[in-house]
């Protein structure tokens, strides 16, 4: 079904409130929930022409919705992984000269840890861990299933944390 500009607008008016609430539950950042509501808006109006009308078009968008949430949700798990995990060794502007000596250490320690990961595994822990590349966009980009992508970031990432640990208990070795 082909809508015109008329009815797009339409369609925002009417509904966007009601999206922009049911998004503001899954995030109090206002930016956030702006975007995340212009991210349903397009994915409605990209697949509107699909729109064969077997539900309500509030259904609809609400399904879209809800997706849209799912994925961010998700985003922010993974980057929440990704900074405890590969990031906390990031120096801070107030530590003291000891403690910048250390972080430093604990940097180095965690690059020797991703350069010892196997190709694949650095690819796709920097695709979906840094880059922030969609399961789909890595999928594409390695030319896997979306689930090799899953599974394989999945043990990247169990085995990125035994390398940090096995280096940095090596590390303590060494001052013992």
């Amino acid at each position: 079904m082909k809508k015109s500009e008329g009815e797009i607008q339409r369609i925002y008016r009417l509904y966007f409130t009601d999206v922009y609430r049911f998004l503001a539950a899954f995030t109090y950042d206002q930016n956030e929930v702006e975007d995340l509501t212009q991210e349903v808006f397009i994915r409605l109006f990209k697949s509107l022409s699909s729109f064969r009308g077997e539900s309500e078009l509030k259904t609809w968008l609400f399904s879209i919705a809800k997706h849209v949430a799912i994925d961010y949700s998700k985003k922010r798990k993974r980057q929440k992984i990704i900074q405890e995990q590969l990031f906390k060794y990031i120096p801070s502007i107030s530590k003291s000269p000891e403690d910048l000596y250390t972080s430093k250490e604990d940097v180095n320690s965690l690059y020797v840890a991703l350069k010892e990961l196997k190709h694949t595994y650095k690819a796709v822990i920097i695709l979906r861990g840094i880059q922030e590349c969609s399961i789909a966009e890595t999928a594409s980009i390695m030319g896997w299933s979306e689930s090799k992508v899953k599974v394989t970031y999945h043990r990247a990432i169990k085995k990125l944390k035994i390398n940090i640990l096995e280096l940095n208990s090596e590390i303590e070795e060494r001052w013992v």
